[in-house]
């Protein structure tokens, strides 16, 4: 409703994940960012997810006293989530379009191989360009960042379902070592191999 009414046009916004399709189909004048939990633009703040009413109303606390916010959400138990990525199932996302859905099938299949786009539209039959276009429409992604994606997904099933070291989950999704993935989990997810693991 707030897009349709025109207050996001050429604004950053965010919105819950699994309506991001949807809503660049709708609102394509609208910089949307759906890895975000929140994104303050202006006078106007958005928020995704399904409790995204309590980060925003944190976050409206925190501009005029950041440590009542901070005692609120430990009397609600409300961890600090600056992305939806750890919410983000990629494999629904893709699957609103084949073309996607096909270049996420062969790419599942060489998480461990380095990543050529070259190959990846060959693959599935489209041109690089039509690939990273259709890419970008869907998913606001290039195919590498997606490719990406789908790294840390495994790994971070692998880590939570499984007791291979985090050396060894690396080799399976293309990373030199285990320190590099563990700073990209961090990076991305905001989360160690520890906490991931149910250790932390």
């Amino acid at each position: 409703m707030l897009a349709a009414s025109g207050a996001l046009d050429g604004r950053r916004a965010t919105t819950t994940w699994w309506l991001a399709p949807f809503f660049r189909q709708l609102h394509p004048q609208v910089q949307l960012d759906e890895s975000r939990m929140l994104v303050p633009a202006g006078e106007v703040v958005t928020a995704g997810a399904a409790l995204a009413h309590l980060d925003l109303a944190l976050w409206i606390l925190r501009q005029h006293s950041p440590s009542m916010a901070g005692l609120v959400a430990r009397y609600l138990v409300v961890d600090e989530r600056p992305t939806q990525a750890a919410y983000i199932i990629s494999d629904h996302l893709a699957h609103t379009d084949p073309l996607i859905e096909r270049f996420e099938r062969w790419a599942r299949a060489r998480l461990a191989q380095g990543f050529s786009l070259t190959d990846a539209a060959r693959a599935i039959g489209a041109s690089e360009r039509t690939l990273a276009r259709r890419l970008n429409h869907v998913l606001g992604k290039t195919p590498l960042s997606y490719f990406q994606d789908l790294r840390i997904e495994h790994a971070v099933h692998r880590l939570q379902t499984g007791t291979a070291s985090v050396d060894a989950i690396a080799g399976e999704v293309g990373y030199a070592d285990g320190v590099t993935l563990r700073t990209l989990l961090r990076r991305k997810l905001g989360r160690g191999v520890r906490e991931l693991r149910g250790r932390g």
